[in-house]
């Protein structure tokens, strides 16, 4: 045998034997209904299981690697092999109670394979993948055996390797302010330890988001760069491990959303049809709505959470917000600031809260009884500052006093730097530091919004765990926070800029809903700090950033003097029939309309970054053979994020119809806001020229 030949066979013999490079067999595939998307499960020479994603026969996802490192066992990930496979498929509607779309079809296609060593232990696993036609998610579930009666998991060792060059829209993970940061934009390959749900943008054009549903008893997961287009797993730290589950159980499902258009995130309901259904039943008490209350003035520094001459949580002060909602039918009084514990450094000692106990200068009887006699209900705050085991022993009882007085919502609050919840598991135990995102608040929010629903009371966290649908199994956890609201307006260095909530629109919100608190008509914030919104923008997030309470942010003042922007506010409505992405892309702009429930009017929103453009939309959802009236509140002539061209602002009427377009010309920061009502025959012809 000549020198090249027996140099080629080495090659071949050495490329066998290296970890990885053995050659693969598929073993199981499911496709979605419609055909388009397939998911393929390989294992490889070794027994190592990945998975694949095609869109239309081309690659999206290349071999993805899946498994498990423990803590108290060896890996599970080497040496599988399959031992069974089903398929079953599922069609459905559901309605949800409030939401932003009433009917959710659930359609998809599912592949359970099972999984079992060959060798060792003989441990065994399910995966169960549900194709949609807008995407897929996959979960394990492990079942009760006797040789892994409890995985005490340290690391997922799941993998999504995006097969094309992609843009990434991405915050960072595990980092002090929690999810409060402005969003990177860069290539994937630049991406670092980042959270999900995460936006990308292959080169060709398809949009992706990878997030996960139904987070119960787990760790959240966060994504950190590989090799070449790979994104790994990384679950949330917690001790001894970042998830201890016994078995059986199953994991969040692992989500990724597909769409030719932007919009196709956003209209996607694939996070929600992976969560179990409503275990409340009828949440009829819980009303979607605005309100309003003692939270801005805070932000600006002109009151204050403690007690003092400038404490903002009065019963002087509560009573004239609930005459300014009573008076423009807003349903809700927020107040901070309301109970013991603001005094001193509450920040570092959540430990002095009292939620129950009011401050000597706040009659919480009193103004609830005040507020049900003009239709209004207050709001309940409970801020924790991250003493969470502290809050978990006074909550039961703190719901019970809010229910009876009539109080039905919560605003949370876990105030502390990422990483210092603080758990103790018995009274004078050892003060244990938690994540935010760790398996143990998992548990702790879910026994929240349980206990909060004993007692017919909804839940609006802020500071929280990450969205992930839950609000289909519980549908009093209405919304939350989570991202770099409109207090960084307020103090912020910087203060988000125009590209921040149309980023928010395709990445945070692609979660659930979000408490943004918009409205800021001043445009102001502390010590004269520009706000770089125009007035018609600050209308258009009531469309835009989704969630079914939205609060009227600014003070009652700053509304009387803007009383054509307030009008639009003050219509606006916060539950809905149906929602449609018309135009946007991330970060750029964005128009979205959304018909009210239960009534024949339609509301679209658009929000701009800072580059001046035209959007010509095409009013294709309006009712054939009907004319509608439409309020537009616009950006005026040379309107912009900056300055006095702030305050630049028109509002108009003209009638429109399906078939119509309807062009819109925003600002720089800029945006548009727009009420569309039926109106009769003859109203039509008085209209006309």
């Amino acid at each position: 045998m000549d020198m090249p030949v027996r140099v080629s066979l080495l090659a071949i013999a050495l490329a066998l034997a290296l970890p990885g490079t053995a050659s693969a067999e598929q073993v199981a595939q499911v496709k979605s209904p419609d055909g388009r998307i397939e998911v393929q499960l390989d294992l490889n020479g070794e027994g190592r299981l990945a998975y694949r994603v095609l869109r239309d026969g081309k690659p999206v996802l290349k071999d993805s690697r899946l498994g498990f490192i423990f803590r108290n066992g060896r890996q599970l990930l080497r040496n599988l092999a399959l031992e069974k496979q089903a398929q079953r498929s599922t069609d459905h509607t559901w309605e949800q109670p409030w939401g932003e779309r009433r009917y959710v079809r659930d359609h998809y296609n599912e592949l359970r394979a099972g999984f079992v060593e060959k060798d060792g232990d003989h441990r065994r696993f399910d995966m169960v993948f549900r194709v949609f036609d807008d995407g897929i998610g996959f979960r394990y579930d492990v079942p009760a055996q006797p040789k892994l009666q409890e995985a005490q998991i340290v690391e997922e060792l799941t993998e999504f390797v995006v097969a094309r060059p992609a843009t990434a829209w991405w915050i960072p993970a595990l980092e002090w302010n929690r999810e409060e940061y402005l969003y990177h934009r860069t290539p994937l390959y630049e991406v670092g330890v980042v959270q999900t749900p995460i936006t990308l943008r292959t080169d060709d054009g398809l949009h992706l988001s990878i997030h996960e549903a139904a987070l119960v008893d787990y760790a959240g997961m966060n994504l950190m760069r590989g090799g070449d287009g790979e994104l790994r797993a990384l679950l949330t730290p917690g001790s001894p491990a970042p998830v201890v589950r016994r078995t059986p159980f199953v994991t969040p499902w692992r989500t990724i959303t597909l769409g030719e258009r932007a919009g196709a995130l956003v209209e996607s309901n694939l996070v929600l049809n992976l969560n179990e259904p409503n275990k409340l039943g009828d949440v009829g008490w819980f009303k979607p709505s605005k309100y309003v209350g003692v939270w801005w003035s805070l932000h600006l520094d002109k009151e204050s959470w403690a007690t003092g001459p400038r404490h903002g949580a009065t019963t002087a002060n509560t009573k004239r917000y609930i005459d300014f909602a009573a008076a423009n039918g807003f349903r809700g009084v927020l107040v901070e600031g309301w109970n013991v514990g603001w005094d001193g450094d509450w920040f570092a000692n959540g430990w002095g809260f009292d939620f129950s106990k009011p401050t000597p200068d706040y009659d919480l009887a009193a103004l609830a009884k005040y507020a049900g006699g003009k239709g209004v209900h207050l709001i309940g705050h409970h801020e924790t500052a991250c003493a969470v085991s502290h809050y978990e022993r006074q909550m039961d009882a703190a719901f019970a006093k809010f229910a009876a007085l009539g109080i039905d919502a919560v605003k949370t609050g876990y105030v502390c730097d990422a990483g210092q919840i603080e758990r103790q598991d018995a009274p004078g135990a050892p003060v244990l530091r938690e994540w935010h995102e760790g398996q143990w608040m998992s548990n702790h929010h879910l026994r929240v919004v349980r206990d909060a629903a004993r007692h017919h009371v909804a839940i609006n966290a802020h500071e929280p765990i990450k969205d992930t649908g839950l609000r289909r199994t519980y549908p009093n956890w209405i919304s939350r926070e989570g991202a770099r609201g409109m207090e960084f307006n307020a103090w912020g260095n910087p203060p988000n800029p125009p590209e921040h909530e149309v980023t928010l629109v395709f990445t945070r919100l692609l979660a659930g809903p979000m408490d943004y608190t918009p409205g800021i008509v001043s445009l102001t914030g502390r010590n004269g700090q520009e706000i770089q919104s125009t007035l018609a923008r600050q209308l258009a997030l009531y469309v835009g950033i989704y969630s079914p309470i939205q609060m009227v942010a600014d003070l009652p003042e700053h509304y009387a003097a803007h009383p054509e922007a307030f009008r639009f506010i003050k219509d606006v409505a916060v539950d809905w029939d149906e929602s449609k992405l018309l135009a946007g892309e991330v970060g750029e702009y964005v128009a979205i309309a959304r018909k009210a429930r239960g009534k024949p009017e339609w509301f679209v929103g658009a929000m701009n970054d800072r580059n001046p453009r035209t959007l010509a939309l095409a009013l294709d959802f309006l009712e054939p053979g009907k004319r509608y009236r439409a309020q537009i509140y616009r950006d005026g002539e040379g309107a912009s994020f900056q300055g006095d061209a702030r305050f630049r602002f028109v509002s108009e009427e003209t009638i429109v119809a399906l078939g119509d377009v309807l062009p819109l010309w925003l600002a720089g920061g800029g945006g548009a806001a727009v009420r569309l009502l039926p109106v009769a025959p003859e109203a039509v012809s008085a209209a006309s020229p």
